[in-house]
């Protein structure tokens, strides 16, 4: 499988908290933090409801 880098650009203040909990869940938190996952149907899923506050790169 694909690896994808995952930084969040935008704060979850101000969000739903499904929104805020996807986000913790993701490995993130605070802006500017990255992690890199392996790309499954779970983690796109997650990338998906929070798309307005990630940026994805493909590895």
């Amino acid at each position: 499988m694909s690896k994808v880098r995952i930084t969040q650009v935008k704060s979850t203040i101000d969000r739903p908290e499904r929104q805020k909990l996807t986000i913790k869940a993701l490995g993130l938190g605070k802006l500017n933090r990255t992690v890199e996952k392996e790309n499954s149907e779970a983690i796109a899923g997650m990338i998906r409801k929070v798309s307005h506050l990630v940026k994805v790169e493909e590895i």
